[in-house]
């Protein structure tokens, strides 16, 4: 169950996800809820006037939401700014009005409008799944409006505290004051949800899925959170607060010398690289110590359009991330999406399963055109840079497609190419995928998902998602041994590799580079410093001799040594990806005001978007 395996709480202490590091304690803050529907109101006799009524509703939060964006700045500005859009979607009226015109009331209609909104963004999946709590926010925020009451939200702090929510909107997160919000703790969210991207950009220590926090902060007068780990005291004793300080310290003093390139402590080297989705990402991350990036996500640049973006302006973006990385490695992902992740101009069908469906390279094979372009583009930066450019294929499942696409690649000059390995039929068969190209990068949250079968947006599937599952390292282990036999480069860009412990496991199992959020570089640097690639090894071995993803883990506990325990940012176990998920949790990924247009219907949802689905930050992690 996700409860025992996941969020293990005692009476005392409760833990989640560590999604902005730092060690704080105070009095508690319950964020308030929102008042829902009005119960007595009547069935809507004029729909013409309840629709303006609504629009109005619906303008005046927008303008609110626009107003604190225009105070903001970074990511809490594009954020605010993202909501204030969804506050305006005109799809969103015309559902609304649908309703009106069915005779249901008008806080009711707004509701239930949104709720269908929400449950198509949910089964799209993984980060649009995440963009639901936005969503909801601008529901609480009209019906609010509507009824002539305050918008729910975080109350008027009268000294620094730590806030408690079920969850927190973007709009109240993005605008809160780092002076006296000493901390965040919600039961609900993600890794990359807008409350972890925020959190981390303000400097705020915050966990998130904490369950049963809402409940116990009722009745508890002093909190004390560690940021980094995901823990949680209740009304902690002194000795309590001065141990968790002196933890977040330790941690910090560890981070402090971790510099240069990944190297285990008898000298062996596992790259260690960032994962972004777009130019602007590419910049920040390229003047952080690390050794290149081993996943650019292209697909934001196709997002929100209707037409593809033309060769040029792809070889320009492309140019700008070779560019900024210099001579240092650039993994580049070719357009990763299909029925699970949309795209107005390719006009593909609905489908059943979407997961299984055509998506990554299934789509470039279907739809050659966008993959011809890419390739020209990227072939044309590479000319203009001589950067040091790898480009692999996603969802790769056979030699067959692995050939294919490693003759298009080649055809036009490029010197590296490679494929994800997340289907475990190219797992299983890695010796052979590879002797058509020249790398593999596994990603961890599908390979997870696929080999599990388990759908990464279910909750109660967690634990079977975890990274620490034997069968997932199994499979992992089997790309890493096709790599060892092809003399082939393995990495791991999945969320997987961010975890300081776990990149213990994958070095030891072969993996040759680690490709992850920023932000996480310096701790899986200081980890492998920490450790004999022999100790590795063995700590591999401990998890592919493990029966369940538990003893696996404290196998690799009993061997780590005891001073790393202080890197790691979470002590649980925890699933990977999707709601996620990385996904997959990470950078501090870049939020941009772009909108993601998913067909229904002849209308349009139009929710924000992220640049980057699981880059800079935390991770979708969605590798």
């Amino acid at each position: 169950m996700l409860s025992e395996t996941l969020l293990k709480t005692t009476a005392h202490t409760l833990h989640g996800i560590g999604v902005s590091a730092g060690a704080v304690h105070g009095p508690v803050a319950v964020v308030s809820t929102a008042i829902g529907v009005d119960g007595s109101e009547a069935p809507s006799h004029d729909a013409e006037a309840d629709s303006a009524t609504v629009k109005a509703a619906m303008t005046h939060v927008a303008e609110q939401l626009k107003e604190r964006a225009d105070r903001s700045s970074g990511n809490s500005k594009d954020v605010l700014t993202a909501t204030a859009q969804l506050a305006s979607d005109r799809g969103l009226l015309k559902t609304v009005t649908t309703h009106l015109q069915n005779g249901e009331g008008i806080t009711a209609s707004v509701h239930n409008a949104v709720g269908e909104y929400a449950g198509k963004l949910q089964k799209i999946g993984g980060y649009m799944a995440e963009r639901v709590t936005d969503l909801y926010d601008v529901r609480d925020r009209v019906i609010c409006e509507l009824r002539g009451e305050a918008a729910p939200g975080v109350p008027e702090l009268k000294e620094p505290s730590i806030l408690v929510a079920r969850d927190l909107a973007p709009a109240e997160t993005a605008t809160l004051d780092p002076k006296i919000v000493l901390g965040i703790i919600t039961e609900e969210g993600g890794p990359t949800s807008h409350t972890a991207i925020l959190a981390a950009q303000l400097g705020i220590p915050a966990a998130v899925k904490v369950s049963g926090i809402v409940e116990v902060a009722h009745e508890a007068s002093e909190l004390a959170l560690d940021g980094g780990a995901g823990t949680v005291l209740v009304d902690p004793s002194a000795t309590e607060i001065d141990e968790l300080s002196k933890r977040s310290a330790r941690r910090t003093a560890l981070l402090s010398g971790s510099q240069g390139p990944g190297l285990t402590k008898d000298g062996r080297h596992i790259a260690l690289l960032a994962n972004i989705g777009s130019a602007a990402d590419a910049s920040k991350a390229a003047a952080i110590d690390l050794e290149g990036s081993g996943l650019f996500r292209t697909e934001f640049m196709f997002l929100d359009r209707q037409d593809a973006p033309s060769v040029e302006e792809q070889t320009d973006t492309y140019t700008r991330v070779l560019q900024a990385f210099g001579d240092r490695r650039v993994v580049v992902r070719t357009l990763d999406a299909g029925a699970d992740k949309p795209l107005a101009f390719t006009q593909m069908p609905e489908e059943e399963n979407p997961a299984l469906g055509i998506r990554g390279l299934r789509l470039g094979m279907r739809k050659q055109e966008l993959l011809d372009t890419q390739l020209e583009a990227l072939s044309r930066a590479y000319r203009a840079t001589h950067g040091d450019v790898w480009v692999m294929a996603p969802m790769v499942a056979d030699v067959d497609e692995a050939r294919w696409f490693a003759q298009k690649v080649r055809a036009l000059g490029l010197p590296k190419v490679g494929v994800m390995i997340e289907v475990p039929g190219a797992a299983l068969r890695a010796s052979r995928v590879l002797r058509e190209v020249d790398f593999a990068s596994i990603g961890t949250n599908d390979l997870a998902q696929y080999t599990m079968a388990a759908d990464r947006l279910n909750g109660d599937l967690a634990g079977l998602l975890s990274p620490w599952q034997p069968a997932v390292l199994e499979m992992i282990s089997f790309a890493c041994k096709g790599g060892a036999a092809t003399h082939s480069h393995i990495g791991v860009c999945g969320e997987a590799g961010g975890d300081p412990l776990l990149a213990l496991v994958l070095a030891g199992l072969g993996v040759t580079s680690l490709s992850m959020a920023p932000k996480k570089v310096a701790a899986v640097r200081a980890s492998l410093a920490m450790h004999d690639f022999s100790r590795c090894q063995d700590m591999a071995q401990a998890t592919l001799d493990s029966s369940t993803a538990t003893e696996a883990k404290n196998a690799v506990l009993a061997l780590a040594d005891p001073a790393g325990k202080d890197l790691r940012y979470a002590l649980q176990l925890r699933g990977c990806g999707g709601a996620h998920q990385p996904t997959y949790a990470m950078r501090t990924p870049t939020v941009s005001s772009r909108i993601l247009s998913v067909a229904t219907d002849g209308d349009m949802i139009r929710t924000p978007c992220r640049s980057t689905f699981r880059s800079s930050g935390d991770a979708r992690v969605d590798s």
